[in-house]
């Protein structure tokens, strides 16, 4: 897609860019740039999310950044003609809350497991999505400020771990694109103190609760806590040298939300979760990171004890892809 086609699309439009819900680094970033990019091109957009901007690091990155984002229960006056792009997301995804307007854009790095007809999609299997709005500066010669070169650079470490998972020549090429242009003080800020203390409690729960199965490690946090920390401790779990995939399950209000990361190169971890919550709820993401949630309405359907029956669910699924020629 060419870039410059979107602006065609959203000319003469209240335009608004939407992340998935409980948004992280890589979404904020993504989102930001996208903005400044629209605004270079004389299109004013506002970020919109749901859910809560609740990790530390989330926050930081809000305030360091100077990026405003605005709640779903802020946007009154959003009316159905308004035009959205979703970045970092796609529409009918359960992470991705459906509001009022009319969502013609997708740009995004996830697998497409529900189709959609935009006017405008950019889906590309990289690392991150920092990359990919990274590369609309490149091709288009949009100028590039330091703050908004920083966030990306950041976005784009951030979803890969630091080119340790998922990354992709495209997220190399961008990092070196943004480098000469960065506030590169504004990036190593963003890695002190992202640490609150009470995520303590969550890896003390998590690391009490661990349960290995061969090379498939379980743990549950049996309280509520948020959504990013969750996956932060998934990746902290895999890092384990008797773990090739691990399974973060913890209780929220609203159901189980799930985390699951992967070393082992049969076991996709977008299609085994998406598979295991099929009956359940639902869930998806890249090969070696994904995420879902299994709704408190259907907690009856995991039985007496749903440890179990999560456990035996998942490892059934890593036990017929690792058996796949």
């Amino acid at each position: 897609m060419n870039p410059l086609d979107l602006i065609e699309i959203l000319k003469n439009h209240t335009v608004y860019i939407q992340t998935h819900n409980f948004p992280d680094p890589d979404a904020i970033a993504s989102a930001f740039g996208l903005q400044q990019f629209l605004a270079y091109h004389g299109i004013e957009a506002t970020l919109c999310y749901d859910g809560k901007i609740d990790r530390l690091s989330a926050k930081k990155m809000l305030e360091t950044f100077g990026i405003v984002m605005h709640s779903k229960n802020d946007l009154w006056d959003m009316k159905e003609d308004d035009l959205i792009v979703l970045v970092d997301s796609q529409k009918l995804n359960s992470n991705v809350t459906d509001l009022i307007g009319d969502e013609v854009a997708c740009i995004d790095h996830h697998p497409i497991f529900f189709s959609y007809d935009y006017q405008y999609r950019d889906i590309r299997p990289v690392g991150s999505c920092s990359c990919i709005i990274a590369s609309y500066y490149q091709e288009t010669n949009t100028p590039l400020s330091p703050k908004c070169a920083a966030a990306l650079s950041y976005g784009i470490k951030m979803d890969t771990a630091d080119f340790t998972r998922g990354a992709t020549a495209l997220d190399a090429e961008m990092l070196a694109f943004l480098f000469p242009f960065a506030d590169w003080n504004l990036v190593s800020n963003m890695y002190s103190n992202t640490m609150e203390f009470d995520d303590l409690r969550a890896y003390g729960a998590a690391i009490q609760n661990i349960q290995l199965f061969d090379r498939t490690g379980f743990a549950y946090i049996p309280f509520n806590c948020a959504q990013a920390l969750i996956a932060i401790i998934s990746d902290f779990i895999l890092s384990l040298d008797v773990i090739d995939v691990a399974v973060i399950y913890a209780r929220q209000t609203d159901g189980i939300r799930f985390s699951v990361r992967s070393e082992q190169k049969k076991v996709h971890a977008g299609n085994l979760i998406a598979q295991v919550l099929h009956t359940y709820g639902s869930g998806g993401g890249h090969p070696s990171m994904a995420g879902g949630m299994i709704p408190s309405a259907n907690f009856p359907l995991l039985g007496e004890d749903m440890h179990v029956t999560i456990q035996n669910a998942f490892l059934d699924v890593i036990t017929e892809m690792e058996q796949e020629k």
